[in-house]
C-alpha cells in the first residue's frame, strides 16, 4: 500500500444554493482540511462570491499560493459565479472536463467550474453537483460503472436517481420527495395535528412506506390525506405522523422508480444500487427499499471529494491517484 501524501494539491468547492462546503485535498485525494459556510449562492454577503470564497479558502490560498481550484454545484448555475452551460446525457467525466468554465477570483486565482448534466425529452431532466458526485461513487468503485450498470440514488430535497453504465451518466429522474415533504408539513393542514418527535418512529415511517407500495392505482394524491385521518381515528399519535407522511413520500418515490424500471423488464431488486448523501436520510431510504426488496443499497462515503479530485485530475489540475 502506499504511504499517504499529505502536500496539499487542490482546493475543492462543493457550492450550492444554500451551503457552502471547501475541502483542502492532498496529492493522495484525501481531505487534509475542510471549512463549511451558509453562503450558498442565494445568501451570499454584501461582497458576493469573491468575499465568501476569501474568508473560506484565502489562509489556504496563502499558505499555498499555487493550489488549482475546482467547484461544483450551483456556483456554475445562471445565477451562480459564472454560468457553466450543462452537458447532455449520456455524459461521462471527459465531457464534464470539456465542459468546464473559467471564474478568476479577486485575488488573482483562477477557479475551475464544473458544469451540470441535462436530460433533453419532453420531460427535460438536469442536475448540478450531483453528477460530481456520481463520478465520485464511480471512482471509489469502478464496477459499478461497468457495462451492466448501476443505479445511484441522492435523496434530498429534489432526490435524484441515475442510470450509470459504461463510466457514464445514461438518465435520471427526479422526484421532489424532501420539498413536498417540508410544504405539507408546513403549509399545509396535514401539519396542524402533526408535534414534533425527539426521535424517528421506525413503526410509523414503514407504515407509510407499505401504505405507498400496497396503494394499488391510487397516486400519491389519494393516499396522503390518510396522515390526517389515521391520526382522527386514533390510529397514529400526533409525533407518529410526520415519520407516516415521510414514509409515505419515499414509498412513492421507490414505487414510481420501480414502475419506470417494470416497464423496460428490470426491477429494483435486480439492480446494483448505491446511496449518496447525509447518512440518516439514506438509513431512510435504506429500510424503505427492503420493503421493496432490495437489502443491498450501500451508502457511498466521500463521494463529493472523490469526485471533484478525479475531474481536477482527468483535466490535468493534479496527478492521478494510482492504486496502491
Amino acid at each position: 500500500m502506499n504511504a499517504p501524501d499529505s502536500t496539499p494539491a487542490l482546493i475543492a468547492l462543493d457550492w450550492g444554493t444554500t451551503s457552502l462546503r471547501a475541502y483542502l485535498l492532498g496529492a493522495d485525494g484525501l481531505v487534509l482540511d475542510s471549512r463549511a459556510s451558509s453562503a450558498g449562492i442565494m445568501n451570499l454577503p454584501a461582497g458576493g462570491f469573491d468575499q465568501t470564497f476569501e474568508e473560506t479558502c484565502g489562509a489556504w490560498l496563502d499558505a499555498h499560493a499555487a493550489l488549482p481550484v475546482i467547484a461544483a454545484g450551483m456556483v456554475g448555475s445562471a445565477q451562480g459565479w459564472v454560468e457553466a452551460p450543462y452537458v447532455e446525457t449520456p455524459a461521462g467525466a471527459d465531457a464534464l472536463v470539456a465542459g468546464i468554465v473559467l471564474v478568476k477570483a479577486a485575488r488573482g486565482v483562477t477557479v475551475h467550474v464544473v458544469p451540470g448534466v441535462l436530460q433533453q425529452g419532453v420531460l427535460p431532466n438536469v442536475m448540478r453537483g450531483e453528477e460530481t458526485q456520481i463520478f465520485g461513487a464511480l471512482a471509489s468503485e469502478p464496477s459499478l460503472g461497468a457495462s451492466g450498470g448501476a443505479l445511484i440514488g441522492l435523496p434530498g430535497t429534489h432526490a435524484k436517481w441515475a442510470f450509470v453504465a459504461d463510466e457514464r451518466v445514461e438518465r435520471f429522474y427526479t422526484f421532489m420527495t424532501g420539498e413536498t415533504f417540508g410544504a405539507l408539513r408546513d403549509h399545509t393542514i396535514l401539519g396542524r395535528t402533526m408535534h414534533p418527535a425527539a426521535t424517528h418512529d421506525e413503526q410509523a415511517f414503514l407504515r407509510g412506506v407499505d401504505t405507498a407500495r400496497d396503494a394499488g392505482h391510487p397516486g400519491v394524491l389519494a393516499t396522503i390525506f390518510s396522515t390526517r385521518t389515521l391520526g382522527l381515528t386514533g390510529q397514529l399519535g400526533a409525533e407518529q405522523q410526520a415519520d407516516y407522511l415521510s414514509g409515505l413520500l419515499i414509498g412513492h418515490e421507490l414505487r414510481g422508480l420501480n414502475e419506470v424500471l417494470a416497464r423496460e423488464r428490470s426491477a429494483l431488486t435486480g439492480k446494483t444500487l448505491r446511496l449518496i448523501g447525509n447518512d440518516a436520510l439514506c438509513n431512510r431510504y435504506r429500510a424503505a427499499l427492503a420493503r421493496f426488496g432490495c437489502n443491498d443499497a450501500a451508502t457511498v462515503a466521500q463521494a463529493t471529494e472523490h469526485g471533484l479530485y478525479r475531474i481536477a485530475a482527468l483535466a490535468g489540475l493534479v496527478a492521478a491517484v494510482r492504486a496502491a
